[in-house]
């Protein structure tokens, strides 16, 4: 087998000056009320005004090209920036993806007419995105999918469903995985392709599913002979099953499957230093050691990417730890401290609890599940 290696990553003085700012600007807005700490903010902080905020300070697309309305920022200084809106619980579920995933995607497959359109609306805050894959028959199987889309004159008709759709019906468009030709049983990945789903155009059914807290976040999309203009076809037909896989490879590294709890974690620890609880602080200590360590490998990851080299593997990696590190918490938490937990507790700590007990069920599902990602690190490792 062979083993996976990092870079390290030595942050320098102007990246450190960097993150002062970001942080501080954090900081102002919480302070004016711009927004209220919470926990799992990634993918449930919904706030179109912090969004525009966020785009005007040229936060958000901050590594693509400046012609497409980014600041041609590194990897890097994306990640301290993704990394410190986390650690804040600022609200910034509504530009995530389409920032996270959606523009790059654009940037490696698509037209430069996509390019010019979709990422300058992106980067101001203004232009929002969901990802097609999961349906409700297939699972985690994604090479099962059914949803189905066929050539007619200036474009294609598309039929099916989508499932667990993270904030759909927030979003303008939705990046769909569809059958473009009938299934090969010899290969099963053959005959994908990603479609630009206009979410309010006719044809298009948004049912939002409530979380256990009683707010809509995931949704149930349906495609009901929905036209697709050729010119929304990213990258080629037939391909969207390697475009798609790239994709994934952005969405499972990054700091968010290591952070959506660490509000938690955070107020723990000041309540621990408040009272003088040595044997709090040690058991906090652990589970820092375990964060600091997964940070690490999260930003070498950063690094790769930024250098244009394959991190599937690694990725999976990542987010499976990672996201069992964010479920750990409140695990952890709720035998150190002794509270009643409430969304609409008097404590931050009880109403933080409460968000990460009711969100945790899902870390370890979205973006992959845990067996279809230890699947994906073991045949890595031992094929390659």
């Amino acid at each position: 087998m062979k083993s996976l290696v990092l870079p390290t990553v030595k942050f320098t003085e102007e990246q450190n000056e960097f993150r002062k700012e970001v942080r501080q600007f954090l900081k102002d807005e919480e302070a004016k009320g711009s927004f209220e700490r919470t926990c799992d903010t990634w993918l449930n902080g919904y706030s179109e005004e912090f969004s525009k905020k966020i785009g005007a300070k040229g936060l958000i697309g901050m590594t693509w090209p400046k012609e497409y309305g980014g600041q041609e920022r590194s990897m890097i200084e994306r990640y301290i920036v993704t990394e410190e809106f986390l650690a804040a619980g600022a609200p910034v579920a509504l530009h995530w993806i389409a920032d996270r995933q959606s523009g790059p995607l654009f940037l490696r497959y698509g037209t430069e007419e996509q390019k010019q359109y979709f990422l300058p609306k992106i980067a101001k805050g203004e232009c929002y995105f969901s990802i097609g894959l999961s349906e409700p028959n297939s699972g985690s199987d994604l090479a099962s999918v059914s949803t189905r889309a066929e050539k007619t004159e200036g474009g294609w008709i598309l039929n099916g469903s989508k499932t667990w759709t993270s904030g759909a019906h927030h979003s303008n468009y939705m990046i769909t995985l569809c059958r473009t030709s009938p299934q090969d049983p010899n290969n099963r990945h053959a005959g994908l392709s990603q479609l630009v789903v206009d979410l309010s155009a006719p044809g298009v059914t948004i049912q939002p599913i409530q979380y256990l807290t009683g707010a809509p976040h995931f949704n149930e999309v349906f495609f009901e002979s929905v036209f697709i203009p050729d010119d929304r076809v990213v990258g080629e037909i037939g391909n969207g099953w390697k475009q798609g896989m790239a994709e994934l490879a952005f969405e499972r590294s990054g700091p968010e499957r290591i952070l959506s709890t660490f509000p938690l974690l955070d107020e723990m620890i000041e309540i621990f230093k408040e009272n003088k609880d040595e044997n709090g602080l040690k058991e906090a200590t652990k589970l820092l050691a375990r964060m600091w360590s997964l940070r690490s490998m999260s930003i070498g990851v950063a690094k790769m990417l930024e250098e244009g080299e394959e991190v599937g593997i690694i990725a999976a990696l990542v987010k499976n730890m990672g996201t069992e590190f964010e479920q750990s918490v409140p695990e952890i938490a709720r035998l150190l401290i002794s509270c009643q937990p409430r969304l609409d507790g008097e404590s931050r700590f009880e109403r933080f609890m409460a968000q990460s007990i009711l969100h945790a069920p899902g870390f370890t599902l979205r973006g992959g599940t845990t067996e279809i990602l230890n699947g994906i690190v073991a045949k890595g490792v031992v094929n390659s």
